[in-house]
């Protein structure tokens, strides 16, 4: 009896949750880059038919955005894109400064040298290209590799916690933050040199004092947008001179 070779069914499921991770990609950028902007209510059938899809993946991917803090959900409401919030940017630096300064500990035991010339490779051009502008900070490139300070760092830690944790997950609401501000001024100065700082320790295996520069670094930060908060009181609003200090 012959039997015939049947190719097995593509599992719905799995075409469902593939094409929900392309959503959340897609719609996750969109709002970051202010196409859909702050504060906006969100549509679920506009989406739907804007990207082609049914409201299963649609709906899977919101939620995970809901997770990543880029969008709300209210009862009786729906839901909408995020509001820039200074209290959430001060719980993100507190976070940093503890992720960060690990992640820079970690990188000073484990980065290859391949690693420590690629993050001293990048903070050299960066000084190059700023050298004839010390008032307005031109932040490191977001969205490649090689071009993000402390994405370099986090990965050269080889721990894949703090590298998902500061790579994907808060990576997102800094992206967020960071595209709808501007620079701040009058801090480039200091950013070499408390980058220079975090660079050596690294270079020279020192991991106590690069989770110290890190962690001053990033509380350096912190405190230049702390400054800021009496402004940020009377709009209501986050300032818009806090970009520079957000991937800074």
């Amino acid at each position: 009896m012959n039997t015939k070779v049947v190719d097995p069914p593509i599992e719905s499921a799995d075409v469902e949750r593939t094409l929900a991770e392309q959503l959340f990609r897609q719609i996750s950028e969109a709002i970051i880059e202010g196409q859909i902007p702050a504060g906006s209510k969100i549509s679920e059938p506009a989406l739907a038919r804007q990207f082609g899809v049914s409201r299963g993946p649609l709906r899977e991917a919101l939620h995970r955005l809901q997770e990543r803090r880029l969008v709300t959900r209210i009862a009786h409401v729906g839901a909408r894109v995020t509001e820039l919030s200074f209290n959430v940017l001060q719980e993100i630096f507190i976070a940093r400064e503890a992720l960060e300064g690990m992640a820079a500990r970690e990188a000073a035991r484990h980065a290859t040298a391949e690693e420590r010339a690629a993050i001293r490779a990048l903070h050299d051009r960066f000084v190059r290209e700023n050298a004839a502008n010390v008032a307005v900070v031109t932040p490191y490139a977001r969205g490649t590799e090689d071009k993000d300070f402390h994405y370099l760092v986090a990965m050269a830690s080889h721990n894949p916690t703090l590298i998902t944790l500061l790579c994907s997950d808060l990576d997102l609401l800094l992206r967020f933050y960071r595209s709808h501000l501007r620079s701040l001024v009058g801090r480039l100065p200091r950013i070499l040199i408390e980058h220079e700082r975090i660079v050596e320790a690294i270079e020279e295996g020192d991991p106590d004092m690069a989770e110290l520069h890190m962690r001053r670094h990033i509380s350096a930060a912190r405190m230049a947008l702390s400054a800021l908060v009496s402004e940020f009181e009377k709009d209501r609003k986050l300032p818009a001179e806090a970009a520079g200090e957000i991937r800074q």
